[in-house]
């Protein structure tokens, strides 16, 4: 039986000759078919055998960068920023002349960082159980950065374990500076503090919850119910149920709730939660508000989005490329439909092992390598994203618009 979570130099270097989507990936970056600044003074980092880091590559053409991955045979590569000069001729410009000046707007949301609340993995495990947490994050993001900041050209990709990365190529995305996208990741960020702080959520004013949340609340009240209370059941054991109460503003709702739990550990955390609510509906008219929103932000603290903000903040952080292989999971990196996230399963992802089978069991040698297996569907995808990019470059062109007609690049 083959090993499908085989990414050997051998088995990876097949996959950037025959498989990996280069004309694709230049495409979604250049915004353009010719080649523009946005390709050619971008930053290429690639990760080699025994963690040897080589940074500041930059090219000219999709099969430049191909012939270049093909001769190093990185275990992956990372895209970096726009910068002012072509990172390759970084040691022959002054300092002050290599910038960066351009950079999606990006995203990671890692679930390791769900391991406070989840029950079913921990550490780098996942399953598709514990995807649901991910899967909530999606939507509240989703719905936030296209409604409240009006982008529009958001690409998600699945980090071939244990997360998702978020890439968004607007051209306002792309001109944020450091300063900006720091105070757009401050107004996303709900659930902070460490292990040792136990409410994390602490984002009300004397107003209350800022509406910015009313519309990521909601979606997550529909999820919390079968996610946090049915399938991770996060209430049932004692150490569960104590963390909740330490969430509750009321000495005498929770000694009444941590007597009767004790006594009947066998509870289900629906039935916990059931009760906690049933409780506190039977407070004073004027206590019941602030227990109220109490509920609110556990709901907040157990599903909304975990964002790893580092990565968000500066516009020279590198993220690692679509399509890329995870090398301990063999799985491929792979862009995801917003729409179809809660049936996304990580699992089904397409290996490299895999993927390499298939299109060595085909006979044509017609079209490209990825169009003959599982990972077609993944590449129309991201290719179909891309669509949306060129037609509004288009637009803008013929509005008058110059901002990317200055980005033309010069060999």
């Amino acid at each position: 039986m083959s090993d499908d979570t085989d990414t050997s130099p051998e088995v990876m270097l097949q996959f950037y000759k025959m498989l990996y989507p280069f004309p694709s990936i230049f495409t979604w970056l250049n915004h353009e078919h010719t080649p523009t600044k946005l390709f050619t003074h971008r930053e290429f980092a690639f990760t080699l055998q025994g963690d040897v880091y080589l940074r500041y590559n930059s090219f000219n053409t999709a099969e430049d960068l191909k012939k270049q991955v093909c001769a190093l045979n990185p275990t992956r590569f990372e895209i970096g920023p726009v910068y002012s000069a072509k990172p390759r001729d970084k040691k022959t410009v002054r300092p002050a002349a290599f910038t960066p000046q351009r950079r999606e707007l990006v995203f990671d949301i890692d679930m390791t960082d769900y391991d406070g609340v989840r029950t079913c993995c921990s550490a780098a495990d996942i399953c598709s159980r514990c995807w649901g947490f991910i899967a909530a994050a999606v939507k509240v993001l989703q719905s936030a950065l296209t409604e409240q900041f009006g982008f529009r050209h958001l690409l998600w990709v699945y980090s071939g374990r244990r997360g998702i990365h978020l890439w968004i190529s607007d051209p306002e995305a792309l001109d944020l500076t450091d300063d900006q996208r720091r105070a757009l990741v401050s107004a996303l960020t709900v659930v902070e503090g460490g292990k040792e702080m136990v409410k994390k959520v602490n984002v009300r004013t004397a107003k209350g919850l800022p509406p910015s949340l009313w519309g990521a609340l909601e979606t997550l009240r529909s999820t919390f119910g079968p996610l946090v209370l049915d399938d991770q059941d996060c209430f049932a054991s004692q150490e569960g149920w104590e963390t909740l109460l330490q969430l509750i503003p009321d000495r005498s709702v929770v000694e009444t709730l941590r007597n009767k739990w004790s006594q009947d550990p066998e509870r289900s955390s629906a039935q916990k939660w059931g009760e906690l609510k049933d409780l506190i509906a039977t407070k004073k008219v004027d206590v019941q508000p602030r227990l109220k929103e109490a509920l609110e932000d556990v709901v907040l603290q157990y599903t909304y989005p975990r964002i790893d903000a580092e990565v968000s903040k500066h516009r020279n952080h590198l993220l690692k490329a679509p399509f890329c292989v995870h090398p301990k999971t063999g799985r491929v990196c792979v862009p995801l439909d917003p729409d179809d996230i809660d049936r996304f399963d990580p699992h089904g992802v397409p290996t490299v092992a895999q993927l390499l089978r298939e299109v060595n069991s085909t006979s044509t040698s017609e079209g490209a390598g990825w169009e003959k297996t599982s990972l077609k569907p993944y590449v129309d995808l991201l290719d179909r994203h891309t669509t949306g990019i060129l037609e509004n470059v288009r637009m803008m062109k013929r509005n008058g618009e110059t901002h990317y007609c200055s980005n033309v690049a010069l060999t």
